[in-house]
């Protein structure tokens, strides 16, 4: 799954930083050009690379749950009578990725306004929001993802697995 996500990044950094390279006239490489070249590559590979991850996952996921590997299978299970499903389609995997998404989106705006209230009351009332950067963002996102894990397997137990 790395090896999909990774291949298929670095090619959409190419394609991107190559159609940003062509878009300003391909002018002659020299080492400044060669430098903007790389550093637009490393922008784009990080964006590509999240993205990809992804779709990867996405895509994996439905074969994940169709195969089995090593004499046990992942089965999802419905919500309302348990029963396993027995083919696991695209709408059933975007039905669990829908939920996840909007719960992640839901949790990192909740923590977002829990913490600046928290800098509000107890630190400098003009810098309520100094402390937010990319990293203290990236930092809500991962404990967001955490505790999303956490609601939907209390809410629903979707998955289980079973002998092949």
């Amino acid at each position: 799954m790395t090896l999909y996500s990774s291949v298929s990044a670095v090619i959409l950094a190419l394609f991107f930083t190559l159609g940003s390279y062509l878009y300003q006239g391909a002018p002659q490489i020299d080492v400044q050009i060669k430098e903007a070249l790389w550093s637009v590559f490393f922008f784009w590979l990080g964006v590509a690379w999240s993205v990809s991850i992804l779709g990867t996952l996405f895509f994996r996921l439905k074969t994940i749950f169709n195969t089995c590997i090593g004499g046990y299978r992942l089965r999802l299970l419905s919500c309302q009578s348990g029963e396993p499903l027995k083919v696991i389609g695209d709408r059933d995997i975007v039905k669990v990725w829908r939920k996840w998404f909007m719960l992640l989106l839901w949790l990192v705006a909740a923590l977002s306004l829990f913490l600046a209230l928290f800098f509000f009351v107890f630190y400098d009332k003009e810098g309520a929001f100094g402390w937010f950067n990319i990293y203290m963002l990236y930092g809500l996102i991962l404990l967001a993802g955490y505790l999303s894990f956490m609601l939907l397997g209390s809410l629903c137990k979707k998955v289980r697995t079973q002998r092949c």
